[in-house]
């Protein structure tokens, strides 16, 4: 009888539920859109282009009219002028194996697709340049194609020493390759072939030329992709 009392005066004590360990939630990291690599890789030139002498101007993003071009105009991404020559470079994001040769027709990326060969799609680039620069004398040329170091190189060899007129670089090297050219063209003639006047000249016809329209420029990069498609 008193166990049976005693019994009543006990409160009662459950055990707590039992711990459930969550496991560890891992966030995954966001992925960077094309358009923001893309974006990234154009600070990176600018940058680049930022370490030049003095004596050099560069413009960037230009559109040309070019009645050749499927879309009417040709995109440039960056011109350097320099008082011994303009270099026009045109940037690729690839990643994986660039391989390609001078005169092919395309390259290839990992031999899993093809590009265009850029040398010929800057040649074009070029000769839209001279176009809109009819006035001034003959100005020499330098072709410059700007890969990421995402990329590695089995190309002709040629296009990567400095006496080529057509170089392609990794972006991390573009202002080296341009100073290492421009020395020696300085070597090969010390008076500069394109003065001072020149190098303002030649910047302020392209900035006249360059076509800023928002509505002309979307509509050039629709016509591009109409065309990839087919």
């Amino acid at each position: 009888m008193f166990k049976a009392l005693m019994s009543l005066f006990k409160k009662s004590d459950p055990k707590p539920p039992p711990t459930v360990l969550k496991a560890p939630t891992t966030k995954a990291k966001p992925k960077v859109a094309a358009t923001r690599i893309g974006e990234l890789g154009e600070h990176k030139i600018n940058i680049q282009l930022d370490q030049l002498p003095k004596e050099c101007k560069s413009l960037s993003d230009l559109l040309l009219p070019n009645p050749k071009s499927r879309t009417g105009y040709s995109q440039i991404d960056h011109v350097v002028i320099s008082p011994y020559c303009v270099f026009v470079i045109e940037t690729k994001n690839y990643n994986g194996e660039i391989k390609g040769g001078r005169t092919d027709q395309q390259w290839s990326v990992s031999n899993r697709y093809k590009m265009y060969n850029p040398l010929k799609q800057n040649y074009g680039h070029i000769k839209t340049i001279e176009s809109a620069l009819k006035s001034l004398a003959a100005v020499k040329f330098i072709s410059m194609i700007s890969f990421t170091m995402r990329c590695r190189f089995s190309i002709d060899p040629e296009l990567r020493k400095i006496q080529s007129d057509e170089l392609v670089v990794y972006d991390v090297e573009l202002s080296e390759y341009i100073s290492r050219k421009l020395l020696s063209l300085k070597m090969g003639a010390p008076e500069p072939s394109i003065s001072a006047t020149q190098v303002q000249v030649i910047y302020d016809l392209l900035v006249q030329a360059n076509i800023t329209d928002p509505e002309i420029r979307k509509l050039h990069v629709q016509r591009i992709k109409e065309n990839t498609k087919k």
